[in-house]
């Protein structure tokens, strides 16, 4: 081998000066190439807040969709109640436009005839709790109570009826100390209400069997068991009758107001 091939395959580093620049070449080329490729990767974005696409406007403009689909989902929150009219296109109509079922049709006076005999409050209840082909709420329970009464008041008044339709329940007005707040929570439902709104269906006319409002030799053999077990039975359900009436939307402190306003009337 020649001495300008030797000269060719000997290393650079020679002293210890050297090793130290080559080590440090070995770290700063790397971290360099880095830096540069960083540079590249985020030239022209800038993330100005003063810039007009950051104001609260334009903001507000990207997620309006966004924020409008979220108001949408709770619009109603049982304050937007459906008309009479509305309830019976979207429900009724399937069976009482055209009499499926024997449902009596809309606007036919013979057909509705025996069922305005028994009034509005009956006719409401009916509609509730279902009967015979007619599941509870026309089968839409998301209906509330209003909404199903006035769809009955809709139908009645056109087969001759004058029913009363329903109001909107008014906005609880916020207690304006401790004290009303403390005397609202304790306030003892009205029985009577309760009666008239789920009881009534079967004790007004004696339906399976129930004791008849008022009828004294037919509560006779409920009251021997005293009023602590009336109420358990009304809360847990007894024979023919439903835990509650089949109204488990209420308290057991209104079951109790409504089986003590019947006890009343049969003493």
């Amino acid at each position: 081998m020649s001495a300008n091939e030797d000269q060719a395959h000997e290393s650079f580093i020679k002293t210890p000066t050297h090793l130290v620049i080559a080590i440090a070449l070995g770290f700063a080329v790397p971290v360099g190439l880095a830096l540069l490729f960083a540079k590249l990767a985020t030239s022209g974005r800038t993330y100005d807040k003063e810039s007009p696409a950051m104001s609260a406007a334009e903001i507000a403009k990207r997620i309006q969709p966004v924020a409008d689909a979220d108001a949408g989902a709770g619009a109603r929150g049982g304050l937007a109640l459906k008309t009479g009219q509305d309830v019976y296109k979207a429900v009724c109509a399937a069976c009482h436009a055209t009499g499926l079922n024997k449902a009596p049709k809309f606007g036919d006076r013979r057909d509705w005839a025996r069922f305005l005999k028994s009034g509005q409050k009956a006719l409401v209840q009916v509609a509730l709790k279902g009967q015979g082909a007619m599941p509870p709420r026309g089968g839409s329970p998301d209906l509330s109570d209003i909404e199903v009464e006035r769809a009955i008041v809709h139908m009645a008044n056109a087969a001759g009826a004058k029913f009363t339709e329903p109001a909107a329940p008014a906005a609880p007005r916020a207690a304006t100390n401790p004290a009303q707040i403390t005397a609202s929570a304790v306030a003892k439902p009205d029985g009577r209400q309760v009666y008239e709104t789920t009881c009534m269906a079967c004790h007004a006319a004696g339906v399976a069997n129930a004791p008849k409002l008022g009828d004294k030799k037919a509560w006779a053999p409920h009251l021997a068991h005293g009023v602590n077990e009336l109420h358990q039975s009304a809360l847990k359900g007894k024979g023919a009758m439903p835990p509650k009436g089949g109204n488990l939307t209420l308290s057991e402190a209104e079951v109790k107001a409504a089986v003590d306003y019947m006890l009343s009337a049969a003493k």
